[in-house]
């Protein structure tokens, strides 16, 4: 099963949104196993799952049983994306909204967003997240915030939400929840759902323009492609973490597993930016990490759950890796929930 990631811009708004509200950043990544200068890693996807960590690490360090929700009140607006782009470019808000349907992806492996109308009003489905991300109050309640600052960037503050539909439960604070919102909310619903007038689908956009909505589509569908390339890791990787423990991890026998030639993953590999050498190595680096930040697991046992034959072949390549020993390494880095070390 390929695991779901999400783009970086989503870790990038927040982590925006953090330091205008004066949230010690450092402490949350420290906590997480990063520094600040991770946020801004060129074609950053972060791990789906991670949302529970983090957002558990924004809570303890500011203190903020509601932080999602006032974080989301400081989001600055989407911008800059190709998403933005088709939008703008699209002769109406619904237009744009269709099309952006197509290219979800390039916000998140689990988005899977859909519209209808309802009477009156318009209503987006928003399955953004998975498991129990879906549930997450937190994400939630600053990723719809988010969805509306967007939405009204590009209708020139037209948009405006009619009622909003929480999966998660709140035994507290709704009357807050809606303030903010500015709508009606209700929690415990079957489906995170966000209502607007269906007035606004057709809005027209001063910016739309057809010879730059077809390169903007064409740039989108580039985009996807390249990701749908790199899917090749995630499924190479899956398999290396099923083989570390026979000893046995080469390219022929991941190839075996994948059910193609050795020739075609080496191909896939290449297209994807990388080769089997690195994404073995890139995977051992961070299994070795987290077992050292999280567990107690002696040095001769993380050499043979990492796949080393030798601990001073382990030392040596963990050295070139980290410029520090394991040793060093545990030292500095236990305790901390290592998010990082997933990804």
């Amino acid at each position: 099963m390929q695991e779901l990631r999400d783009a970086g811009v989503m870790l990038r708004l927040i982590f925006e949104a953090m330091k205008k509200k004066g949230i010690n950043t450092n402490a949350i990544f420290s906590r997480l196993g990063v520094d600040e200068n991770y946020v801004y890693t060129e074609q950053l996807r972060t791990p789906h799952s991670a949302q529970m960590y983090f957002w558990q690490a924004v809570e303890d360090v500011s203190g903020d049983p509601d932080v999602g929700l006032h974080l989301g009140q400081l989001l600055p607006a989407y911008k800059g994306q190709v998403l933005e782009y088709l939008f703008l470019s699209s002769p109406t808000f619904g237009e744009g909204l269709r099309r952006a349907q197509n290219y979800q992806r390039l916000l998140s492996d689990a988005a899977n967003t859909d519209f209808f109308i309802e009477g009156d009003d318009a209503c987006m489905v928003l399955d953004a997240a998975s498991g129990d991300v879906r549930r997450l109050r937190h994400f939630n309640e600053c990723f719809v915030q988010g969805l509306i600052t967007f939405f009204r960037s590009i209708t020139d503050d037209s948009f405006h939400p009619s009622r909003i539909e929480f999966e998660h439960e709140r035994a507290e604070g709704q009357d807050h929840v809606r303030e903010v919102l500015g709508c009606d909310v209700s929690f415990g619903a079957e489906e995170n759902r966000l209502y607007f007038p269906a007035t606004l689908l057709s809005h027209a956009s001063p910016h739309a323009e057809p010879e730059l909505l077809d390169l903007h589509e064409r740039f989108a569908s580039e985009q996807v492609a390249r990701l749908e390339k790199k899917d090749i890791v995630g499924q190479v990787e899956r398999i290396v973490a099923e083989l570390l423990d026979s000893g046995v991890v080469t390219l022929d026998a991941v190839a075996e597993r994948l059910g193609i030639k050795p020739r075609t993953l080496r191909t896939r590999l290449t297209e994807a930016e990388t080769s089997f050498n690195q994404v073995l190595a890139d995977f051992r680096y961070r299994l070795a990490r987290q077992l050292l930040a999280t567990t107690d697991e002696s040095i001769d046992e993380i050499v043979y759950l990492t796949g080393f034959s030798e601990p001073s072949t382990f030392y040596r390549a963990f050295k070139r890796w980290s410029s520090m020993t394991p040793i060093e390494y545990r030292k500095t880095a236990q305790g901390k929930d290592a998010m990082i070390d997933a990804m």
